[in-house]
């Protein structure tokens, strides 16, 4: 299913995304989220090693809000959507959702900055950029 403005990644939960109880530990839905980015931004055709090695920049995460509704639990299929809500000359915002079908468990909001290999904050690369403004909600071209 095609969604304008999102990107969809599917994720399976493992044994070793579990706690005792077979509940997603609370961090791992991070870990989702960061290869669900990866993965939008490789989509859009930036990948982020040849990036630090071509311009000596690399994305961090400069914040993050995440709100829980409910448990994955061990064995379900998830899915991460992505979505740009905000671009800055030197970062970028995402919403980011985990879903187990319809039911939302996860809302996260992750701000991106754009860092130069000292750390010091770097303005977005041109090429980066364009890639990024395909990205805007309503014109994220369609998966196949």
């Amino acid at each position: 299913m095609s969604e304008p403005g999102w990107h969809r990644h599917p994720v399976r939960a493992y044994w070793e995304d579990t706690d005792a109880s077979g509940i997603v530990f609370y961090a791992n839905h991070l870990r989702y989220t960061e290869r669900a980015r990866t993965e939008w931004l490789r989509r859009l055709g930036v990948n982020q090693s040849a990036l630090l090695d071509e311009t000596g920049v690399a994305f961090v995460v400069r914040n993050v809000n995440v709100g829980y509704r409910a448990p994955a639990r061990l064995d379900d299929e998830l899915v991460v959507r992505s979505r740009l809500t905000e671009l800055r000359p030197a970062s970028l915002t995402l919403e980011q959702l985990v879903q187990r079908g319809e039911e939302l468990l996860v809302r996260s909001s992750v701000q991106l900055a754009c860092i130069d290999r000292r750390g010091r904050p770097k303005r977005l690369p041109q090429r980066v950029k364009a890639a990024l403004d395909v990205a805007e909600p309503g014109s994220f071209p369609p998966q196949s």
